[in-house]
C-alpha cells in the first residue's frame, strides 16, 4: 500500500514508520506544522510541535530513506482545536484537545488529504490495535495497557479504521525504544511528550486567563449558599478541582472542598465536599461509533479520561443522546469530557458528556 506516515518527531511515530517500511509499504513521511509560532526547542517532556521536533522527524525519515514533507495545518489546528478549547471552557465545559486533534486534524484533514493524493492509509505511532471483526475492523486497546491510547481514538469511524495503521499496538514501549536504538534512530532515548501541546508549561488556567481574559466572580458553597471567595473566571476551573481555588476559610470539619459545579451564565463556581461529585447517570451528545450504533441497552465499560480506570455501566442510544447508567457512582465527571465505551478491550464508540445526575 501507499501510506502516509504521520511523524511527530518522537520515538513512537519513527518506529511506526520503520515498521511500515519493513512491511513493504510505499511510505511517505509527513510532519504536521500545527503552531503558527513554534518554539525552537522542547522543554524536556513538555509539549511537542517545536522546530526541534520537526528536525527530529526529518532525520528519522532520512535514516530510513523515506521522502519527507511538512504540511502546514496551523490555521486549521487553531480554528478547530485551540479556538474550540477556549470556547468550551468559556461555556463551562472541560474539553479534551487530544481527542479533538485526532478527530479534526489527524483523522479528518490529514486522512482526507492523503486519500485525495492517492494514498491508501495513514500510519501513526498510537498505541492501539485494529483487529478484524465479523462486521469489519474493530478498535481495541493496546497490549501495553500503560501506554494504551484507544481512549483518544474512540471517535474513529469504521471507514477511518479501514484506512489507519497502528503498528505499535502489539508492542510494549520498552521494546519500541530498543528497536529505535537498533535502527540507529536519533530519537531512541527522546522523552515522551505529555501535557497539552499548545500549553507546554502545563499551566492551563494561566493560559486560559491570557487568551480568554479574566472575569472575577463568586465561589459559593453548594449546600449553604454562602460566598466563600472569588475566582478569576469560570473558564479557569473544572469540576473535580481541589487545588488553586484560593479559599482561606476551612470547613468546620476540615473536609477538603472541590469544584462541584460551574455556571458561566451567572459567573459562579460552586464548591462542596467530595460526596457531591458522585454521579450515577451520564448523558452524552455528538456520538460516533467504530461500527454500528448501539441498538439497545448494552452492558459495557465507560472511561471518562485518558488515564482513568474504566467502570462498569449500561449504555443506550436514545435519539441523539447516549445514556450511560453506572453500576457504581463515579466522581468528578465534567461536561465536555469525552466518554468512551468499551466491551472488554474493544472500543464501541464515544460521546461528549453533556450532563450528569446523581
Amino acid at each position: 500500500m501507499r501510506v502516509v506516515a504521520a511523524v511527530s518527531g518522537g520515538v513512537d511515530s519513527a518506529v511506526a514508520m520503520a515498521r511500515a517500511v519493513a512491511a513493504g509499504h510505499d511510505v511517505t513521511a509527513v510532519h504536521f506544522a500545527l503552531s503558527r509560532d513554534p518554539l525552537r526547542n522542547r522543554t524536556g517532556s513538555r509539549g511537542c510541535c517545536s522546530i526541534e521536533d520537526s528536525m527530529d522527524a526529518r532525520r528519522a525519515a532520512a535514516s530510513l530513506d523515506v521522502p519527507f514533507y511538512v504540511w502546514d495545518l496551523s490555521d486549521r489546528f487553531a480554528e478547530t482545536v485551540i479556538d474550540d478549547f477556549i470556547a468550551e471552557y468559556l461555556a463551562g465545559r472541560t474539553p479534551n484537545p487530544c481527542v479533538r486533534c485526532n478527530e479534526r486534524i489527524k483523522f479528518a484533514a490529514v486522512l482526507q488529504r492523503s486519500v485525495a493524493l492517492g494514498f491508501d492509509a495513514v500510519v501513526t505511532g498510537h498505541y492501539a490495535r485494529i483487529l478484524a471483526g465479523s462486521d469489519g475492523p474493530e478498535l481495541h486497546r493496546a497490549v501495553d495497557q500503560a501506554k494504551d491510547q484507544s481512549y483518544v481514538l474512540g471517535m474513529l469511524t469504521a471507514e477511518q479504521l479501514r484506512r489507519s495503521l497502528f503498528p505499535l499496538g502489539d508492542s510494549p514501549k520498552a521494546e519500541v525504544r530498543l528497536e529505535a536504538a537498533a535502527l540507529g534512530l536519533s530519537v531512541a532515548a527522546k522523552p515522551d511528550s505529555y501535557d497539552i501541546c499548545f500549553i507546554p508549561d502545563g499551566d492551563t488556567a494561566g493560559w486560559l486567563r491570557r487568551h480568554a481574559g479574566e472575569r472575577s466572580g463568586e465561589i459559593v458553597d453548594a449546600e449553604s449558599g454562602a460566598v466563600l471567595g472569588a475566582h478569576q473566571g469560570t473558564h479557569t476551573v473544572t469540576v473535580g478541582q481541589r487545588r488553586g481555588l484560593g479559599l482561606d476559610r476551612a470547613r468546620a470539619d476540615q473536609a477538603p472542598r472541590y469544584v462541584v459545579g460551574v455556571r458561566p451564565e451567572t459567573n459562579t463556581v460552586f464548591v462542596g465536599t467530595q460526596g457531591l461529585l458522585a454521579v450515577s447517570t451520564i448523558i452524552g451528545r455528538g456520538a460516533s461509533w467504530t461500527s454500528a450504533a448501539l441498538a439497545e441497552e448494552t452492558a459495557c465499560l465507560v472511561q471518562i479520561r485518558a488515564h482513568a480506570a474504566p467502570v462498569a455501566a449500561t449504555a443506550e442510544f436514545v435519539g441523539e443522546e447516549v445514556v450511560v447508567r453506572l453500576v457504581e457512582p463515579l466522581r468528578a465527571v465534567a461536561p465536555g469530557q469525552s466518554m468512551v465505551l468499551y466491551q472488554g478491550d474493544r472500543v464501541l464508540g464515544q460521546s461528549t458528556i453533556h450532563s450528569t445526575s446523581r
